[in-house]
């Protein structure tokens, strides 16, 4: 198969390069970057007479726009793969218009972050149908370490959003408590290691805590980024009339950490926000 990767950012230019190993490959972005693997000068130039088409953007609207465009040069029987974390119903809009062309879309959205996606170790979500993902697995395998099939078109994105939700809640339980620990004249390092001891153990406490005691946050996955997948998530939670208080805390939470300009900061900085130490 053919391939074409549109969207070479942090993540992106990982999972091209890796791709690239495998199968014939052309990337293309709207910013002109150096590769390791031809780059295309125009949309038209990178998906013609590809097989499969991969992107990669930030947005719904980035989505929307790009295959708005994709869809003058897409031809029948061509397969798109959207990997980007966007809204179900985003996707379901895309991918609805691509079938009436003849192309199928799956929604692939990724967990973990940038070093993952460099060993090809990405957690891959997948939504469409289920034949046309079998059609391309070997092809996200080059990506992904751990690969599940979902259901229909949106429900990759469903899964990706329920994920950070749920990684959004992790992390502010643990910026909360972090926080009161403090207030108490405890010793962090020690209360980190306490916990290890019992049940209250996490991944987002063992990778972020150290960060957090430092008061430094190097961006693994932005606040921006989360803020956008909370909402999503809410979103979500709203149409089905379900009431989920602590993802409605977390919404807050993030909304006021890009009001006070953390938005490219990591992620875990909420706890400066959590704890009124967004000033520091």
């Amino acid at each position: 198969m053919k391939v074409a990767f549109i969207g070479l950012g942090i993540m992106g230019m990982p999972m091209a390069t890796n791709i690239a190993k495998k199968y014939d490959l052309i990337g293309y972005d709207i910013v002109k970057k150096e590769t390791p693997f031809p780059f295309a000068s125009s949309y038209e130039e990178a998906i013609k007479d590809r097989d499969v088409i991969i992107s990669m953007v930030p947005k719904n609207e980035h989505m929307l726009a790009l295959y708005e465009e994709l869809s003058k040069y897409l031809k029948p029987g061509q397969i798109c793969i959207d990997m980007s974390t966007i809204s179900p119903d985003t996707n379901r809009t895309v991918a609805k218009k691509l079938e009436a062309m003849g192309v199928d879309l799956l929604d692939c959205p990724v967990v973990k972050s940038q070093p993952a996606a460099v060993k090809g170790e990405l957690g891959i979500y997948v939504g469409g149908k289920e034949e046309v993902y079998h059609k391309v697995e070997e092809i996200l395998q080059c990506m992904g370490k751990n690969i599940i099939y979902m259901g229909d078109h949106g429900a990759g994105n469903l899964m990706k959003i329920l994920h950070n939700a749920l990684v959004g809640e992790i992390q502010n339980g643990v910026n909360e408590i972090l926080g009161l620990a403090k207030s108490c004249g405890l010793d962090l390092n020690q209360v980190v290691t306490a916990f290890s001891y019992g049940g209250a153990q996490n991944f987002y406490l063992d990778g972020k805590a150290k960060n957090i005691i430092a008061g430094e946050y190097p961006t693994a996955f932005s606040v921006a980024n989360m803020n956008k997948d909370v909402h999503f998530a809410k979103e979500v939670a709203d149409d089905m009339g379900k009431e989920v208080p602590s993802l409605r805390r977390v919404v807050i939470v993030y909304e006021q950490a890009m009001e006070k300009g953390l938005e490219k900061e990591d992620f875990s900085a909420t706890y400066k926000i959590v704890n009124h130490e967004w000033s520091k």
